[in-house]
C-alpha cells in the first residue's frame, strides 16, 4: 500500500475510534500521532531493507507482530507517563492498521502466504522484488491499478473527515506560520 492509503485507513479508523469513544473528534496530538504510526513500519523497514540491505525484505522487522507485541505497550506506556496516552493509543492504531493493510488480499480466499511478514523472523518474509533504493522503489516498484485506485479514493474520504473534524493537528503548522510572518512583519517594519 502507497503511504496515502496506509494515512488514510489510519485516520479513518481513529476518527471512528475517538468519536465513538468521546463523541468528539480527534485531538491535534493524536491525529499527529495516528499519522506518524501509520508510515512508522516504513519509515523502519524500507530504508533498512532497500538503502542500507540489513533486512532481507521492507515487510520485515517492524511489520511483525512479535515487535508490535513489544513496541506498542511501550509507546502507550511511556505517553501515558507524560498525560498523552491518546497519542500513544493513536499510534498504535495507526501502527496496526499498517500492518493490516499491508495484508494482501489474497489472504481472504485462504492464501497466507503474504502474510508470512506479520510472524518474521519465525516465519520467512514473503519474497520481494529486488529494489535498488527507495527512489527506484517509487520510480519502478509500484503501478496504478484498481487496488491504488481504491486507496486514492479511501484518501478522499480521509480528506473529507479530516476537514469534517476540524483539521486536526493543522494548528501547529497555522501557529508555526504565524509566528514567522509576525517576525517577519516587525523585522520589515524596522
Amino acid at each position: 500500500m502507497w503511504p496515502w492509503g496506509h494515512l488514510a485507513v489510519a485516520y479513518l479508523l481513529y476518527s471512528g475510534y475517538a468519536r465513538r469513544r468521546s463523541d468528539s473528534p480527534p485531538l491535534a496530538v493524536p491525529a499527529l500521532a495516528v499519522a506518524v504510526g501509520s508510515q512508522f513500519p516504513d519509515l523502519i523497514d524500507k530504508p533498512l531493507a532497500w538503502s542500507i540491505g540489513v533486512l532481507p525484505g521492507g515487510r520485515t522487522l517492524t511489520h511483525s507482530l512479535l515487535v508490535a507485541a513489544v513496541l506498542l505497550p511501550l509507546v502507550v506506556r511511556l505517553t501515558a507517563r507524560r498525560q498523552r496516552r491518546g497519542a500513544g493509543v493513536a499510534f498504535a492504531v495507526g501502527y496496526l492498521s499498517h500492518l493490516a493493510a499491508d495484508v494482501p488480499p489474497a489472504v481472504l480466499t485462504g492464501e497466507f502466504a503474504g502474510a508470512r511478514f506479520l510472524l518474521w523472523p519465525l516465519l520467512e518474509a514473503p519474497p520481494e522484488d529486488p529494489v535498488g533504493g527507495l527512489l527506484d522503489a517509487v520510480l519502478h516498484y509500484y503501478e496504478m491499478g484498481t487496488y491504488e485506485t481504491v486507496q486514492f479514493v479511501l484518501l478522499a474520504a480521509a480528506i473529507f473527515v479530516w476537514y469534517r473534524d476540524g483539521t486536526p493537528g493543522l494548528e501547529y503548522p497555522r501557529r508555526l506560520l504565524a509566528g514567522a510572518s509576525e517576525r517577519w512583519r516587525a523585522e520589515r517594519s524596522r
